[in-house]
């Protein structure tokens, strides 16, 4: 029987480093792969930027604000229907009452 580690891996993966003069930058993502006998997929998102400069490593994080923005737009269709379900059920509960 295959393990869920078989067929599904969250991990942060280091791209190929680039080099400029003294500076170093090393791009940074996290994958989730997701495997199935007849298929599968993989969602990549960039998380952040290594910077290494004079033997000091500096992260730089990635702020993804679509993401944020879709979220913020899901949380408030959901709280809307929540609102709207509440509001027909009142109405269905005085017009019976």
């Amino acid at each position: 029987m295959a393990q869920p580690t078989d067929w599904i891996q969250w991990q942060t993966i280091n791209g190929d480093p680039i080099t400029v003069g003294d500076v170093t930058v090393t791009p940074q993502s996290q994958s989730l792969t997701v495997r199935w006998p007849f298929g599968g997929f993989v969602w990549n998102r960039p998380v952040a930027v290594l910077v290494e400069r004079g033997g000091q490593t500096e992260r730089i994080p990635i702020v993804d604000t679509t993401r944020m923005v879709q979220l913020g737009v899901l949380g408030f269709g959901l709280a809307c229907a929540a609102m709207a379900f509440i509001s027909l059920s009142r109405q269905r509960r005085d017009s019976h009452g």
